[in-house]
């Protein structure tokens, strides 16, 4: 989703191909060795397989919102909160959304207390973001950064794992 996002606001043209994760196409396999997404191919057979590197790369091509000079920050300070989102936060969502994926971890919890323990860790996360949107429309100043849109797609999941939490 994010480096959609960067695609689409940068305005480069790129070809969308769906990928079925239980069943990755030969081409996707052949492209990248890691067969994760996203992946995009350049036409001189470059590839480029992080997502972040995606975002970088198309708004290095061009970024007419300014995506990586936002007023009130540096692209340093958007690298270390995007690891927080990519490392720790990350690690909560995946056990929170997918607790049955982690057997090995859950100990003496069952299932829910394992899954409500990380979601109780990721909301932590998340009341810091609350509070840098309390100075500003976003998370760096009064328009969207590269920052929030690297971490907006996950903030989304997290939002949507059980909507009827509050």
């Amino acid at each position: 989703m994010r480096a959609r996002l960067a695609l689409a606001v940068s305005g480069q043209p790129y070809e969308l191909r769906e990928i079925e994760l239980k069943n990755k196409a030969p081409e996707l396999l052949a492209a990248s060795p890691r067969a994760t997404v996203p992946v995009l191919v350049m036409s001189d057979g470059e590839v480029i397989d992080q997502s972040l590197d995606i975002m970088l790369w198309a708004l290095h091509q061009h970024d007419p919102e300014h995506w990586r000079a936002p007023q009130h920050c540096t692209l340093q300070a958007m690298q270390t909160l995007i690891a927080g989102n990519d490392g720790p936060f990350k690690h909560h969502l995946d056990r929170y959304k997918y607790p049955n994926r982690y057997p090995q971890e859950q100990g003496s919890h069952s299932v829910d207390e394992f899954s409500a323990i990380h979601r109780a860790s990721g909301a932590f996360w998340l009341r810091g973001l609350e509070v840098m949107l309390t100075q500003h429309a976003w998370l760096f100043g009064p328009v969207a950064s590269w920052a929030d849109m690297a971490i907006l797609p996950f903030v989304r999941q997290f939002a949507h794992t059980d909507a009827g939490l509050v």
